[in-house]
C-alpha cells in the first residue's frame, strides 16, 4: 500500500514501525486528529491503555478484522481476546500461506 494516501480504518492490521514497540502487530482502535491512530494488541497495550501513534511511524497492512471492526461501530469497545484473535488470524494466515505446502505433506504421512 502506498503509506502517503492510505488512510487507515477502524479494525486495520498494522506493523509497527518506529519506537519501543517496532515490529510488531497493533490493530487501529481510533483515528484521532487525521494524523494519530490509537492502537492495541490485547497483550501488552490492552484496550484501556491505547498507545497514541502518528501516521507515518506504522505500516498499514492489507487486512481488516471484521469483528473488531463490527464491535467498534456497533458497542463502541472491543475485547482484549478480539484483538488478540485479529493479530492471531492475521499472522497465521501469513504463515499458513507461506507453509502450506510443508503442512499437507506432513499431515499424508502420518495417515
Amino acid at each position: 500500500m502506498n503509506e502517503v494516501d492510505s488512510i487507515p480504518l477502524i479494525g486495520q492490521v498494522v506493523r509497527i514501525k518506529q519506537g519501543r514497540e517496532a515490529g510488531q502487530y497493533a490493530v487501529v482502535i481510533t483515528i484521532v486528529e487525521g494524523r494519530y491512530v490509537l492502537l492495541a494488541d490485547g497483550e501488552k497495550r490492552k484496550y484501556d491503555r491505547p498507545k497514541k501513534k502518528n501516521v507515518s511511524h506504522i505500516e498499514l497492512l492489507d487486512y481488516i478484522s471484521p469483528e473488531v471492526q463490527n464491535s467498534l461501530l456497533e458497542t463502541g469497545r472491543v475485547t482484549n481476546g478480539k484483538l488478540r484473535f485479529a493479530i492471531a488470524k492475521f499472522a497465521g494466515k501469513v504463515v499458513t500461506d507461506l507453509k502450506k505446502g510443508d503442512q499437507h505433506d506432513g499431515e499424508r504421512r502420518c495417515n
